[in-house]
């Protein structure tokens, strides 16, 4: 069985974003980037599930611009077999993404997609949910649990009133979340070993997909400052203070 795992070159967790001064995006001059967390997981979770001897291959795909090979390689040393990089400068919308793995998933046949939920940068937690429903495959969304049954998977969900449990049946598509696992670090010996491992280059137009945005961005700003606080010295202190301000 083959595992797809699309990963995202975005921001790096530890870095705070800043906005162009223009307002028209975030800047990106020398800001350090990094694979999506959330697709790390992915990653890790495929690799499991090969080490277990349940998938025979592990195919990393990513959408973007040259140097997401940079986030590809990466996959490859932490234990993808192989890696896919659909190359563009342009801004890529959700639906997009979810129409490229769409064909790249019609001419690899993965019994099993495995991506992050959602990507730090835009948080749009779309394209698995997109992709199922161009596949009109299952989805498990929200994943605290993975775990292979034969032709089935048994995916633990996370959802606001606690753990939903859904079988699916396989091919199947499954986003993960944060307490899924925790990815490895990739050893020396394996990022020199990711440099030869097969990474083609491919574009949009091979997949005859129109990655043509439709939304535009108006206007990005930074969020207001957060006001400071006031202590006050007892509850009857406070009581009143809120009252003041209309909150109680």
């Amino acid at each position: 069985m083959k595992i797809l795992v699309p990963v995202k070159r975005v921001i790096d967790y530890n870095v705070k974003p800043r906005v162009k001064a223009d307002g028209s995006g975030v800047d990106l001059t020398n800001v350090k980037m990094s694979m999506n967390p959330f697709d790390e997981i992915a990653v890790e979770e495929a690799i499991r599930i090969k080490d277990a001897g349940k998938a025979d291959e592990i195919i990393a795909v990513s959408v973007g611009p040259a140097k997401a090979q940079e986030t590809l390689r990466t996959a490859l040393a932490m234990g993808a077999d192989r890696a896919i990089l659909v190359e563009t400068d342009a801004e890529v919308e959700p639906l997009a993404v979810a129409k490229i793995l769409k064909a790249i998933a019609d001419e690899e046949q993965p019994g099993l997609i495995l991506l992050g939920k959602q990507a730090i940068d835009d948080d749009s937690n779309q394209t698995g949910q997109m992709l199922a429903a161009l596949m009109g495959r299952p989805q498990g969304t929200f994943a605290n649990t993975v775990e292979l049954d034969g032709d089935s998977v048994m995916v633990k969900r996370e959802i606001d009133g606690g753990l939903e449990t859904v079988k699916l049946a396989m091919p199947a598509i499954v986003t993960t979340d944060l307490r899924l696992n925790e990815p490895r670090y990739a050893s020396l010996p394996n990022i020199m070993k990711a440099k030869k491992k097969p990474l083609d280059t491919k574009s949009p137009a091979d997949f005859g997909v129109d990655i043509t945005p439709r939304l535009t961005t108006s206007n990005v700003s930074e969020p207001p400052v957060r006001q400071a606080g006031e202590k006050v010295a007892d509850v009857d202190a406070l009581v009143a203070k809120m009252k003041a301000l209309g909150i109680a």
